[in-house]
């Protein structure tokens, strides 16, 4: 009797742990995102305004961290996140390399330049982040160029975030090792004068505002946002050029939850969520959506043309060469 109840039991019980199962992962997603902890919260309520039903957990830290995280949770064959939002497409070319990420074929890309996205649409960028130079106000010199901060009179200045941390670092330090124009040769003369690398680019703004450092390798949208809330920084875009990364979002291989993974790039793609990078401070990637407040009319950015896949190539291998010259 009690055999045959069971047997009438298991079929039912089963179904029911499934659907169980499914319920929980539907209307949930996990959030890697390497956005300053303001602008991951800001990003998360305007989609749920636009997706109610869809719950979001953040893990924000920066894109090596995130990275690091994602490599021992593969290794345990647990990946916890659903969709990526980090710093730049390097970084999304490695897990792309790796198999890691899904392709969105029907993304509505209407507006964006197609050097801002994956042709094979695993990755689409969401900004264009630029990192120049910034000073504070009261610094003894007004640097223009990037060679500027390698001479005699910045020893001891300079403070810059560290690519063992920053994607947009990262992106910089492989970028500028290659180019002729500058080389690991560059990167020794910094050393030489003292320059100091720092966890992240919010480390660097600290120091420069408060007059610690009179001088920093920074990101565009953090010094000029700082700026307008009265911050005694300014900034320059050298007219050699600068480099930028794009902030590409991305859906995980092996998401639970697809559908809302879906909803949530497009969002980030949608004029409402190019307008809220906009809002933020940022140059948004859908140019048509508006330029920031900070970059005065006329103004244009010169971006560094740098080979993504040469950098994917070395990026390792500059990062060790880095910590050696630099430590951490």
């Amino acid at each position: 009797m009690k055999t045959a109840l069971v047997r009438l039991l298991a079929g039912p019980l089963a179904l029911a742990a499934t659907l169980f199962a499914s319920a929980s992962f539907a209307g949930s997603l996990t959030l890697y995102t390497s956005q300053p902890e303001a602008d991951a919260a800001k990003t998360v309520e305007a989609f749920k305004k636009a997706y109610p039903d869809v719950e979001v957990n953040i893990y924000r830290s920066g894109t090596s961290d995130i990275l690091t995280k994602m490599a021992a949770e593969f290794a345990a064959g647990s990946p916890q996140a659903d969709v990526l939002l980090i710093a730049d497409a390097v970084s999304m070319e490695l897990l792309k390399k790796d198999d890691r990420l899904m392709a969105y074929p029907e993304a509505k890309l209407d507006g964006f330049d197609a050097t801002a996205y994956d042709k094979d649409k695993t990755y689409f960028g969401s900004k264009l982040i630029t990192t120049g130079i910034a000073y504070n106000t009261a610094a003894a010199h007004k640097p223009e160029h990037w060679a500027d901060l390698a001479k005699p009179e910045y020893k001891d200045g300079l403070v810059m975030p560290s690519p063992l941390y920053s994607g947009a670092a990262a992106y910089m330090l492989s970028g500028f090792a290659a180019d002729s124009n500058y080389g690991w040769d560059y990167f020794q003369k910094l050393k030489a004068n003292n320059t100091i690398a720092v966890r992240g680019n919010g480390a660097v703004l600290k120091s420069v505002a408060s007059g610690e450092k009179p001088y920093g390798i920074l990101v565009d949208f953090m010094a000029m946002n700082a700026k307008k809330k009265g911050s005694p920084i300014d900034f320059v875009f050298p007219s050699e050029g600068v480099p930028a990364v794009t902030e590409p979002v991305a859906i995980m291989k092996t998401t639970k939850n697809a559908e809302d993974a879906k909803h949530f790039v497009d969002f980030i793609l949608s004029d409402d969520g190019q307008k809220l990078a906009l809002s933020m401070g940022y140059l948004p990637a859908k140019a048509s959506v508006g330029r920031p407040g900070w970059l005065p009319e006329g103004v244009e950015v010169k971006v560094m043309p740098f080979d993504t896949k040469a950098v994917v190539e070395r990026t390792d291998a500059d990062k060790k060469k880095f910590s050696e010259l630099f430590g951490g």
